[in-house]
C-alpha cells in the first residue's frame, strides 16, 4: 500500500506532464467533470445524507449544519461556476516579461503552475469541486484533505471528478484524496514533494499547520471583518450592508464580526441598526456606549479579537474614520472590512489605509468570494502580501519561470568588457 510520501512523490514527477497539458484538454476534462457530476448527483445526495444523519445525530450546529449539505442548489452553483473556470482565460503561458539583454540574448518570463498543491479544507463539500477544478485548470496537481464531517460526501465527489479528469486524459496522478486525520502529519512533511500547502478552517487548526510543516503555506487563520458606518453614510445603505454582512451567510470568513459606529451619527444610528440586526435573530453586543443608546449584552475586550461564526455582532462607538482605521489594524485578521459612507475623501483614506486584502465602500463584506470576482470559484482567500493576496483563483495558482535565450552567449565577454549589455523591452 502506497504512503502519502509515496504519492506526493510520484505526483511530483508526473506534475510536468500535468503542466503541459493544453489548454483544449484542460478545458474538456472540466466539461467531463460538470456533466459526471449531474450525471451521478443521485449518488452524491445519498452520501451526503449519511453525513447530515451522523451530523445531526452528533449534535451539529444548525449553521455549521448548513455548510455541510450538498443538494441540488449547490449542485448547480458548482456546475456553473466550472462553467465559469472553462471561459476563462489559460493563466499558463503567458508571458510576463519580453527583454532583449543584448543581440541575441533574450529574456522572457513566462507563468507556469506551482506543480503539486496540498489542500487541506473545512467540511464543506462544495469547496472540494471548487478546489480540484481550479487546480486542474492552472495545471496544478492537487492532494486533497476534506473535512471529516463530510467524509462520504467528499468521497462520492473525488470518484466522479478524478474518473472524468483521467477519462479526459489527464495523468493519473492530477488529484489524490487523503481520507484520514492521520495522514495530515504525513502530509506536512512531504516538503521535498509538494509545493505548496492551503489550510482552510479554524485559527488553531491554521496555525497548526504552519508551525508543523517546511512546506510553505497560503491563507488565513481569522476571518475577523468589519463594517465601520461614517457619519457621511447613508442610513438605509447603511442597515442593508450591516445585516447582509452579518447574516446572509454566518458561517463563513467573510461575514462581519464587528460593527464601528461613528459616535457623531451613533444616536440616530445605532437603535436603527441594532433593530435590524436583531430582527434576523442577532445577538448584539456593545460597548458602553452603544449600551447606553440601547440595550444590548456588554461587551468585554476578548468580542473585539473573536470569530463568531454564528448570529452574534459586536458593536463599538468611534470618533471618527481614524479611530475605526486603528481599531481595524489592530483587531481585524486583514481579511474584508467594509466603510458605508458618500464622502468620497473618507473612503480613500479608509481604503489607503486599512491593512487587508480586501477593503470596501457601500457594500457587504460577503463579496470576498473568487465566484462572485469572476475567478470561477477558489481555493481560499490569503492574507498574507505574499504571491497571493484576496480571494485566490487561477491566477494565485501559477508562478513564473524565466527562460534566456542565447546565441552562444558567455558571462566571461560581459565581464571583461568585450561586449556590453543593452536591456531593451520587446512588444
Amino acid at each position: 500500500m502506497s504512503t502519502i510520501a509515496d504519492v506526493a512523490t510520484q505526483m511530483k514527477l508526473e506534475s510536468p506532464i500535468m503542466a503541459a497539458a493544453p489548454l483544449e484538454l484542460r478545458n474538456d476534462a472540466l466539461a467531463r467533470i460538470r456533466e459526471a457530476l449531474i450525471a451521478h448527483a443521485d449518488e452524491i445526495f445519498a452520501a451526503n445524507a449519511l453525513d447530515l444523519a451522523a451530523a445531526e445525530e452528533s449534535g451539529v450546529a444548525a449553521a455549521v449544519t448548513k455548510r455541510l449539505r450538498f443538494d441540488e442548489h449547490k449542485l448547480a452553483d458548482v456546475c456553473a461556476g466550472i462553467t465559469e473556470l472553462i471561459g476563462l482565460p489559460d493563466p499558463v503561458g503567458k508571458t510576463l516579461l519580453a527583454r532583449e539583454l543584448d543581440e541575441g540574448l533574450t529574456l522572457y518570463r513566462v507563468s507556469c503552475p506551482i506543480g503539486v498543491i496540498g489542500v487541506i479544507f473545512e467540511a464543506r463539500p462544495d469547496a472540494l469541486v471548487q478546489i480540484s477544478t481550479l487546480c486542474l485548470k492552472s495545471g496544478n496537481c492537487a492532494i486533497l484533505k476534506g473535512g471529516s464531517e463530510t467524509l462520504h460526501t467528499n468521497k462520492a465527489l473525488f470518484q466522479v471528478i478524478h474518473a472524468a479528469a483521467v477519462e479526459a486524459g489527464l495523468p493519473e496522478g492530477c488529484l489524490h484524496q487523503v481520507e484520514a486525520r492521520s495522514d495530515i502529519a504525513a502530509l506536512l512533511s512531504c516538503d521535498t514533494a509538494i509545493d505548496l500547502l492551503i489550510p482552510r478552517g479554524s485559527n488553531a487548526f491554521v496555525r497548526y499547520i504552519m508551525d508543523n510543516t517546511r512546506i510553505p503555506v497560503m491563507g488565513h487563520a481569522d476571518g475577523i471583518c468589519h463594517v465601520y458606518v461614517d457619519r457621511d453614510a447613508d442610513p438605509h445603505k447603511a442597515v442593508d450592508i450591516v445585516v447582509d454582512a452579518k447574516t446572509q451567510y454566518v458561517a463563513v470568513c467573510n461575514a462581519a464580526e464587528t460593527l464601528l459606529v461613528d459616535r457623531a451619527v451613533a444616536r440616530e444610528m445605532v437603535p436603527q441598526l441594532v433593530h435590524a440586526l436583531r430582527e434576523k435573530g442577532v445577538e448584539v453586543r456593545g460597548d458602553k456606549d452603544v449600551c447606553a443608546l440601547t440595550n444590548c449584552t456588554p461587551a468585554t475586550e476578548a468580542d473585539w479579537d473573536t470569530e463568531y461564526l454564528a448570529l452574534t455582532i459586536s458593536v463599538k462607538l468611534v470618533d471618527g474614520v481614524d479611530e475605526a482605521i486603528d481599531h481595524i489594524n489592530r483587531h481585524g485578521s486583514h481579511h474584508t472590512d467594509a466603510i458605508v459612507t458618500e464622502n468620497a475623501e473618507t473612503a480613500a483614506r479608509f481604503m489607503q489605509l486599512v491593512d487587508s486584502a480586501g477593503v470596501y465602500q457601500n457594500c457587504s463584506t460577503r463579496f470576498a468570494d473568487g465566484f462572485r470576482y469572476g475567478f470561477g470559484a477558489e481555493v481560499g482567500i490569503s492574507t498574507s502580501k505574499l504571491h497571493a493576496r484576496g480571494p485566490v483563483g487561477l491566477d494565485g495558482l501559477v508562478t513564473y519561470k524565466y527562460k534566456l535565450f542565447g546565441s552562444g552567449n558567455v558571462v566571461a565577454d560581459y565581464a571583461s568588457g568585450a561586449k556590453s549589455f543593452h536591456f531593451r523591452d520587446l512588444d
